[in-house]
């Protein structure tokens, strides 16, 4: 199979504390919202609402908060309309940066995200900037037991549709194309698969590496974009070292 993409660390996978798993929650909740308003709140008969579903598993959100989110968004609060708009950029030292937001208020996000730029080094583009230097793709991330082994692993995936598979760092990267994600991630979950990342993601077609002197700047940026609610997801083609990435 082909290199390992560095999806493991570039998706910080490891260490979130309890604060950013709440905020993590927070954007899963909308994701769960936008997903209910767009395909009702039966997940057997909404694929979409079963992929965040699946996603808030990985990201170990409890049963009830799933199901408070799907009933609000389904009931009397279902009122509140979220807009998926994506933002493109540079980052300091020329890094491609994709934002991903979900928002009620269209200024305050646009005014949030550029000011983020700004602050951090950066610059915010015009639409399709950047997003020629990434490929949509169904990512998902399983952790390495002892046990496992590697060849197994990989014959499941692919039989399971999977079309690249990588081991880095005690997990296991299964890659699929967009259209394929949710059959690929039901037939590994019907196998008893457990999953620490399922998501569809863009991922850059190569890194660029980054300096001492540019690098607080990057993760400053990362971070103050995590920090911000209306932030769905961040993607960028920084090559940043693994002590960074797992904080």
């Amino acid at each position: 199979m082909s290199g390992h993409s560095k999806w493991a660390t570039i998706k910080r996978a490891k260490g979130k504390t309890d604060a950013a798993r709440a905020n993590v929650f927070t954007k899963i909740g909308r994701e769960l919202a936008v997903a209910v308003k767009a395909g009702g709140p039966d997940p057997n008969n909404n694929a979409k609402l079963r992929d965040v579903i699946s996603k808030a598993k990985a990201a170990n959100m409890p049963n009830d908060n799933i199901t408070r989110s799907i009933k609000k968004a389904s009931g009397e609060l279902g009122s509140i309309n979220y807009d998926a708009i994506t933002y493109e950029g540079y980052g300091a030292g020329g890094v491609a940066v994709i934002v991903e937001t979900l928002t009620d208020n269209k200024n305050r996000t646009a005014g949030d995200v550029r000011h983020i730029f700004d602050k951090c080094g950066g610059s915010m583009g015009t639409t399709g900037c950047v997003s020629y230097l990434f490929e949509t793709r169904g990512v998902m991330l399983v952790e390495k037991k002892p046990t496992d082994d590697d060849d197994e692993m990989m014959m499941l995936a692919l039989d399971c549709g999977a079309d690249d598979f990588n081991v880095e760092d005690g997990m296991y990267e299964i890659l699929t194309n967009q259209a394929d994600f949710s059959a690929v991630r039901e037939k590994l979950e019907a196998q008893g698969v457990a999953f620490v990342k399922s998501e569809i993601a863009k991922i850059p077609s190569n890194y660029i590496s980054v300096d001492d002197a540019t690098l607080p700047k990057i993760q400053r940026m990362l971070d103050m974009f995590d920090d911000n609610d209306d932030v769905q997801n961040v993607y960028h083609n920084a090559e940043l070292p693994e002590e960074e990435e797992e904080e």
